[in-house]
C-alpha cells in the first residue's frame, strides 16, 4: 500500500522560507517520478515542481529560482525547499507519485502573510 505523508507546512512571513517533506512508504522514491502540487482556496490544483527517477527537476514558472525539489534516497523522502515566499504561495501543498498510478498525499497547509 502506497502512502505519502507531507509535513513542514505552517505560517511564515513574506520573504521567509519553509521546507516541506514527503515521506513515502510502499514505493521507492528514487525509482519514480515525484511531484509537488498546490491548491489555493477557490482555485484549481496546480503543478509546482517535479523530480524524475533520473534526478532531473522541473518547476512551474511562478516558483523557478525560489523553490528547489530534492530527495533523500536513504530516507525515501522528497523535499520542497521554498525560499523568498510570497503571499500568493499560500496553498495546501500535495506530494504526488507521477509515474504509474497517481498516488497523492493528504497535503500540508502553507500560509504566507504579507
Amino acid at each position: 500500500q502506497v502512502q505519502l505523508v507531507e509535513s513542514g507546512g505552517g505560517l511564515v512571513q513574506a520573504g521567509g522560507s519553509l521546507r516541506l517533506s514527503c515521506a513515502a512508504s510502499g514505493i521507492i522514491v528514487s525509482r519514480n517520478d515525484m511531484a509537488w502540487y498546490r491548491q489555493a482556496s477557490g482555485k484549481q490544483r496546480e503543478f509546482v515542481a517535479q523530480i524524475t527517477d533520473q534526478g532531473t527537476t522541473y518547476y512551474a514558472n511562478s516558483v523557478r529560482g525560489r523553490f528547489t525539489v530534492s530527495r533523500d534516497n536513504a530516507r525515501n523522502t522528497v523535499f520542497l525547499q521554498m525560499n523568498s515566499l510570497k503571499p500568493e504561495d499560500t496553498a495546501v501543498y500535495y506530494c504526488k507519485v507521477v509515474s504509474g498510478l497517481p498516488y497523492w498525499g493528504q497535503g500540508t497547509q502553507v500560509t504566507v502573510s504579507s
